[in-house]
C-alpha cells in the first residue's frame, strides 16, 4: 500500500493542480515535491479525524493531537493552500471517492477523542460565568507562559512600528504611547482600562503620564501579575486592577477610556450593551480608544481551529460596523487608524520567539497547547498579510451637551507631544 501516493492522487483531483507541498505518511511512502514544506501523516487516526470532520476543525485536531505535522515552513504552507482555496480551484470531492480511499487505507473506524487542548464551554453565550470560562481558557494558560512569548510589558496586542529597525519591545513602547497621546493623558486624569491585560497599559499611563489608572480584567491570573508589577514599579498609589466585568463598572465619569483588543470577546449580540457602557463610564468631552481587531462577513469568529482552541466565542466583523455600534451609543468617531501590516510584524515576533524557546513552552504547557500555538500565529500572521483580518485604533469622544468634543482644531495635534 502505498499511502501517500493515493492521498496526492485525491488531494489533486480536489485542488485542480498539482500538489504544491509534499506528502510522507506512516507507512513510509512519499508524494509530491519533498524539498519545501511537507505535511507528515503519522498515523491513522489523523485521517480518520478528517472522515469524521473533512474541515479545518479535523485538520486542527489532528495537528495539535500530533498525528499530522508539517516540516518546513508551515506559514508558506498555509498560504500555498490558501492560494488554491482563494482562486476558487478547489472542489469538493464526491462521497463515494472519500469512502472508498478510506476503506483501501483502513480509516473508516470510531471518531478519535478531541485533544484535551479543544475549548469545552457551557451555558448560554456571552453570560457572565461564561465569559469568564472563555477568557480563562485562553488568558488563564499561564502567566509564566505569556512571559516566554510576550515582551517585557506583557503587551499582547498589535504593537506600532515606527520603523524596520524596531524590536517588539520597542513597537509595543510605541503603541502603548500613541494611545496616551491619542487620549490625550494629562497627570491627574482618571483613566480606565477595559480588558487590561497582563497591564501594560494602565502601568506605562500613570508611570510615563502621571494618570490614576483603573484596569478591569476577569482573569485572575492576569490580575495576580499586575498586583506584582505594580508593586514592583511603586505604583500603588495610582493604579488599582479589579477582577470585575466591563458590565459591573460604576463607579463613572472617567478622563478617558482605553480598551485595546478586548472588544472582540463581547459579542455582537452583547456589543451594543458594550458601546453604551463605555459611553456611559466617560465623561463630556471625554475620549475614548478603543483598538480592536476587524474582519468580513465570513468566519466573524475567526474559523472553526480559532473558535475550538484559542478564543472561543470571539466576533469579528467589519470596521465599519463596529463604528456603526458606537455611533449608535452616542460616541463621535474623530479618527481610524488603520494598523494591519503592524499585526503582521507583531505576529511574527512571537512565532519566532516561540519557536526560539520551544522547548521551555513546551515544558511548561505540554506539546498539544505549544502546537497549538505554532498553528494559531503562523496562521494569524497569514491572515492579516493577506488582508483577511485588520486591526483599527478607532478613537472616539462623548460630547457634552452643547455639543462640544473637546478635540484639537487640527488632525496632526492628535499625537503631538
Amino acid at each position: 500500500m502505498v499511502v501517500a501516493g493515493q492521498l496526492a492522487g485525491m488531494a489533486e483531483r480536489v485542488l485542480g493542480s498539482a500538489l504544491p507541498i509534499g506528502i510522507r505518511a506512516w507507512d513510509g511512502s512519499v508524494a509530491g515535491p519533498q524539498d519545501g514544506t511537507v505535511l507528515v501523516i503519522r498515523s491513522r487516526d489523523a485521517l480518520r479525524r478528517l472522515v469524521w470532520s473533512p474541515n479545518e476543525l479535523g485538520l486542527a485536531r489532528a495537528y495539535v493531537s500530533g498525528e499530522l505535522d508539517v516540516e518546513g515552513d508551515l506559514a508558506e504552507g498555509l498560504s500555498q493552500i490558501w492560494g488554491l482555496v482563494r482562486r476558487g480551484v478547489t472542489r469538493r470531492p464526491r462521497v463515494a471517492e472519500v469512502v472508498k480511499l478510506a476503506l483501501q487505507l483502513k480509516v473508516l473506524g470510531p471518531n478519535p477523542s478531541a485533544p484535551r487542548e479543544e475549548a469545552r464551554l457551557r451555558g448560554a453565550l456571552h453570560t457572565k460565568a461564561r465569559d469568564r470560562d472563555a477568557i480563562s481558557h485562553h488568558y488563564d494558560l499561564s502567566n509564566a507562559f505569556y512571559q516566554l512569548v510576550l515582551d517585557p510589558s506583557m503587551a499582547y496586542s498589535c504593537a506600532y512600528f515606527t520603523s524596520a529597525e524596531d524590536s517588539l519591545a520597542q513597537a509595543q513602547h510605541h503603541k502603548l504611547d500613541l494611545v496616551c497621546r491619542k487620549l490625550d493623558l494629562r497627570p491627574g486624569m482618571r483613566l480606565l482600562d477595559v480588558g487590561c491585560g497582563w497591564g501594560s497599559m494602565i502601568i506605562h499611563a500613570a508611570r510615563d503620564y502621571g494618570v490614576r489608572a483603573v484596569g478591569v480584567t476577569i482573569s485572575a491570573q492576569q490580575r495576580d501579575h499586575i498586583l506584582g508589577r505594580v508593586a514592583a514599579e511603586g505604583l500603588q498609589d495610582q493604579v488599582e486592577v479589579r477582577l470585575q466585568d466591563y458590565r459591573e463598572v460604576l463607579d463613572e465619569p472617567f478622563d478617558a477610556i482605553s480598551t485595546i483588543e478586548m472588544g472582540e470577546h463581547v459579542g455582537e449580540s452583547n456589543y451594543p450593551t458594550y458601546a453604551a457602557t463605555l459611553y456611559r463610564l466617560l465623561k463630556p468631552e471625554g475620549r475614548l480608544l478603543l483598538q480592536q481587531m476587524s474582519r468580513g462577513r465570513n468566519a466573524p469568529g475567526g474559523g472553526a481551529f480559532i473558535e475550538s482552541y484559542v478564543a472561543p466565542d470571539m466576533h469579528m466583523r467589519p470596521v465599519s460596523a463596529t463604528t456603526g455600534h458606537l455611533e449608535a451609543a452616542g460616541l463621535e468617531i474623530r479618527d481610524v487608524h488603520a494598523l494591519r501590516e503592524h499585526y503582521v510584524w507583531t505576529v511574527r515576533a512571537w512565532a519566532q520567539t516561540l519557536e526560539d524557546r520551544w522547548d521551555e513552552v513546551v515544558a511548561l504547557v505540554g506539546e498539544g497547547q505549544a502546537r497549538v500555538w505554532r498553528l494559531y500565529l503562523a496562521g494569524g500572521a497569514l491572515t492579516f498579510e493577506e488582508g483577511r483580518m485588520g486591526v483599527d485604533q478607532i478613537l472616539a469622544v462623548r460630547r457634552s451637551e452643547h455639543g462640544r468634543s473637546g478635540m484639537p482644531r487640527v488632525r496632526r495635534e492628535l499625537v503631538a507631544r
